[in-house]
C-alpha cells in the first residue's frame, strides 16, 4: 500500500495547499486514526483515518481545474480578518471546496485559477514551472519605455531581487497609459512595486492568462471548468486520478 507525507494526503483531498496543511497540523487540529499528532513528519497510507476538526477528510478526488473571471474588491482567500467579502463567497456551492492557484490582490481582476487538488495548484505556482502570467495594466504616470525594456533584466526594489519582466507599451490615454505586462515569478504585489519603482502609480490590473489558460471572453464573476482532456494534455501524471 502507497504512503504519502499527510500534508500530500491532505492537499490531494482538496483540504488545503500543503504549507496549510502543516499549520493545521502544527496547530493540533489534525488527527490520525484517533490521535492527535503535531508534527507534518508522518507518512499515511488510504487505510488510516485523517481527520481535521474532527471531521474526516473525503477520498481524493479527481483532479480539477477552473477558471474564474475575479472582479475588483474581493480578496483571495477562505476567511479575511477584516471581514472583506472573498473570491469563495461568491463561487457556486457546486464547486465544491477548491483552492486558488496563487493570488489576486483586493483591487486586481482577471483570471484566477481554482482547483481541488493541493498538489496540482503547488505545481502551477513553482518559478519552475516555467509559466508566464500576463497581464494588462494601466498605469498614472509618465512612461520611459527604456525604463521599461531595462525590465527584461530584472530589477531590485528595496532590496527585493525580481526577475525578468516583459513590459510593453500598448496605448497612452491622457495621463494614463495601458502596459502589457508578462512575468514567471509572481512575487507578492510584484507588478504594482516595479511600476511604482518607474515612478508610476498602478490604477487597473487585470490578468489575462497563467501559463495555457486565458481568461478570453469569460464574463466578469464567472467560472468556468477546464476539460478533462485539457488537464490530462497538461499535467499527465500529476493527476490525483
Amino acid at each position: 500500500m502507497t504512503e504519502e507525507r499527510i500534508a500530500k494526503r491532505m492537499a490531494r483531498a482538496g483540504v488545503c495547499s500543503r504549507r496549510e496543511a502543516e499549520r493545521l497540523i502544527e496547530s493540533g487540529r489534525v488527527s490520525v486514526n484517533g490521535k492527535k499528532i503535531a508534527s507534518p513528519a508522518l507518512n499515511v497510507t488510504d487505510s488510516d483515518l485523517v481527520m481535521v476538526d474532527g471531521r474526516a477528510i473525503e477520498d481524493k478526488q479527481p483532479a480539477r481545474l477552473f477558471r474564474y473571471h475575479k472582479p475588483s474588491g474581493l480578496v483571495t482567500t477562505a476567511k479575511d480578518p477584516q471581514g472583506r467579502p472573498t473570491v469563495f463567497d461568491n463561487l457556486p456551492k457546486e464547486l465544491g471546496r477548491v483552492i486558488s492557484v496563487g493570488r489576486l490582490d483586493l483591487t486586481s481582476e482577471g483570471l484566477l485559477l481554482l482547483t481541488n487538488d493541493g498538489g496540482l495548484a503547488r505545481h502551477m505556482e513553482l518559478p519552475a514551472t516555467g509559466w508566464a502570467r500576463r497581464y494588462r495594466v494601466r498605469v498614472h504616470g509618465e512612461v520611459d519605455e527604456e525604463k521599461l525594456a531595462a525590465l527584461a533584466k530584472g530589477i531590485t526594489v528595496e532590496g527585493v531581487r525580481y526577475g525578468n519582466i516583459e513590459a510593453l507599451l500598448d496605448k497612452r490615454q491622457g495621463s494614463n497609459a495601458w502596459l502589457t505586462v508578462g512575468l514567471s515569478e509572481g512575487k507578492n504585489r510584484e507588478i504594482r512595486k516595479v511600476m511604482a519603482a518607474l515612478g508610476l502609480v498602478v490604477n487597473r490590473l487585470i490578468r489575462v492568462s497563467y501559463g495555457p489558460f486565458q481568461l478570453g471572453n469569460l464574463p466578469k464573476g464567472a467560472v468556468e471548468e477546464v476539460p478533462r482532456r485539457v488537464l490530462k494534455d497538461q499535467f499527465g501524471k500529476l493527476l490525483s486520478k
